[in-house]
This record gives structure tokens, sequence and C-alpha cells, in this order.
């Protein structure tokens, strides 16, 4: 089973930082990004870093991948999530929009850990389209 371990750094200046384990930094709010936000965008990432790679592996002639995450939470503390929807737009020459739903479809069921996890927690839709170009 693999282990990561992720550190958060707060000093005086009221800066929050957060470091994967390789090293990488993310400035967080008020400076950077918001922690809530963080959720959606792992999201975002995880499931489109398969989508490329799969797509990639077919063949297709993908230029560019745009991916929105849309999230619904609670007006009240804690603000809970209720919902969070997925945008996805292909851009490249002659991509099969089918193949492009089961790439996604093959993300969330086979290798995004993010989507395995929130699934049962949050309710997550999303749709697609392609743009020639």
């Amino acid at each position: 089973m693999a282990t990561k371990t992720v550190h958060l750094n707060w000093n005086p200046e009221e800066e929050f930082t957060l470091q994967d384990n390789t090293g990488y930094t993310v400035p967080m709010k008020p400076k950077g990004v918001s922690a809530s936000d963080l959720l959606s965008m792992a999201l975002a990432g995880c499931s489109s870093h398969d989508v490329v790679d799969i797509l990639k592996k077919q063949r297709m002639d993908l230029r560019e991948l745009k991916v929105s995450a849309t999230s619904i939470q609670d007006d009240d503390p804690p603000w809970r999530f209720r919902k969070i929807h997925v945008h996805y737009t292909a851009v490249g020459k002659g991509i099969d929009p089918e193949k492009l739903k089961k790439a996604i479809l093959l993300s969330q069921e086979k290798y995004c850990s993010v989507y395995v996890t929130l699934r049962d927690a949050v309710e997550i839709t999303f749709d697609y389209e392609v743009v020639e170009g």
C-alpha cells in the first residue's frame, strides 16, 4: 500500500503553504487557493490526467483539454459539499465524442482515486464537448 505525506506550514505573516511529497509548494489563502477549492481542483486534475492518457493511447489528436469543476456547498458551517459538476472540453482534430465519454467513465470507474474517494459522499456529475481545432 502506498503512503504519501503532505505538509502545511503557517508563519506569523498569516501565510499558509502546502507541500506535496515531492517538495512542490502551493500557497493557500489569503495569498493563494482556498482549502475547499483544492477539493474540486484535485478532482479535475486527477480525472483530466487519466483522460489525456487514455485519449493519447487511442491515438486521438488531442491538442488541448479544458476542465472546469463547479461545486455546490451548504451556506452554513461546515459548508459541506453537496455536488460537483465537471465539464470537459476536448480540443483537437477528429476527436470521437464517444471515445471522450468512455475515457471519462474509465477514469471515474478505474483510475481516479479522488473520484472514487468522493463518489459516496458527494454527487458528482459531468458533461463534455468536443471542439474541432
